[in-house]
């Protein structure tokens, strides 16, 4: 591995670590907002003077500043797959602190993951030489690119105004599946601010440029909406459910975004993409055992209405679907 790629991957463990437990604060502090105001997942934003979601939200925002400095010395393929550490880390806390169930094959998955994302590491294609971010603008405007752009939009889009409002309280997708999809966008906003404050500091000023405020504008939008989804998937369905979703859907539309946009297979041979294809596999095999044995550890157990339990919530143990119960007299 490269010095850029160590740096990268540090980094994005890092980012991991934070993100992971971000998870669980937040979902604390939601929980804690859900009984004395509107939940977010209805549309209600009293989680706003919540403490314990801003020191979530400022843990996130720590993980996310060192998965940006991670994504400017190394590929996408290398940084995103990472983000499997941060599932293991929430799935633990949630077993511990959110008392959420975890199965002996959740554990299994975990395994899993830490194995795919290894085989990705030492895989993982060199970082692309960039000069300038006119460089990254122009392989964000080439043809390709353009049309993943208008594609992504166009089902965002679509989730919003025709199926979240129907299906938004009982399908975990449609959610998770706005955030993936701007979340694809995002990192490769990200990935360009990342290159031009790496080169602006080693003093190649690229703050000069129109480019580099017009990426600025579009992350800001994107992050602000991935956050926005995320608060309504988190606040209506199980964490457990929610980390493992997203992780999978992120990574995937990230990774084809970045070989699109720059091209990142075009550096290696047949073996290395293949090998790389399957390590991914085996993290979604992982985050998919952990996802599907949530029953498992529930058993038989009774599932008691959302927010009905001893202290007036309760944690869903369906994975794609939060069903509605009749609460007993």
């Amino acid at each position: 591995m490269s010095a850029d790629n160590v740096k990268g991957l540090v980094l994005a463990l890092s980012s991991s670590a934070f993100i992971g437990a971000s998870f669980i604060i937040k979902k604390m502090g939601l929980k804690k907002a859900g009984a004395s105001g509107v939940r977010a997942g209805v549309g209600g934003y009293s989680y706003l003077y919540e403490p314990l979601w801003w020191a979530g939200m400022i843990t996130m925002i720590l993980g996310e500043v060192a998965n940006f400095a991670a994504y400017a010395f190394a590929p996408a393929i290398l940084v995103t797959p990472l983000g499997a550490v941060s599932i293991i880390i929430s799935a633990a806390l949630a077993h511990i602190i959110l008392r959420e169930s975890l199965h002996i094959f959740g554990v299994l998955g975990c395994v899993l993951c830490v194995v795919g994302s290894t085989t990705i590491v030492l895989h993982a294609p060199q970082e692309r030489e960039i000069d300038s971010v006119k460089e990254v603008w122009d392989l964000a405007t080439e043809p390709a690119f353009l049309c993943y752009a208008t594609i992504v939009i166009a089902a965002i889009l679509v989730l919003t105004f025709f199926y979240i409002p129907q299906y938004g309280q009982t399908h975990v997708m449609f959610y998770v599946g706005v955030c993936s999809l701007v979340g694809s966008l995002s990192v490769m906003g990200v990935k360009a601010l990342g290159i031009a404050l790496k080169l602006t500091f080693s003093g190649i000023n690229q703050l000069i440029y129109p480019q580099t405020w017009a990426f600025t504008i579009a992350v800001l939008i994107c992050v602000v909406t991935q956050m926005n989804y995320l608060n309504k998937a988190l606040d209506t369905f199980n964490t457990a459910v929610v980390s493992p979703v997203y992780y999978v859907m992120f990574t995937s539309l990230t990774i084809l975004a970045s070989v699109i946009m720059f091209k990142d297979w075009d550096r290696q041979d047949p073996t290395q993409i293949v090998t790389e294809l399957c390590g991914f596999v085996i993290i979604i095999s992982g985050t998919f055992l952990l996802h599907k044995t949530k029953d498992m550890a529930d058993g038989l157990a009774l599932r008691l209405p959302k927010h009905a339990d001893e202290n007036g919530f309760t944690y869903e143990g369906i994975p794609l679907k939060c069903q509605e119960s009749s609460r007993s007299p």
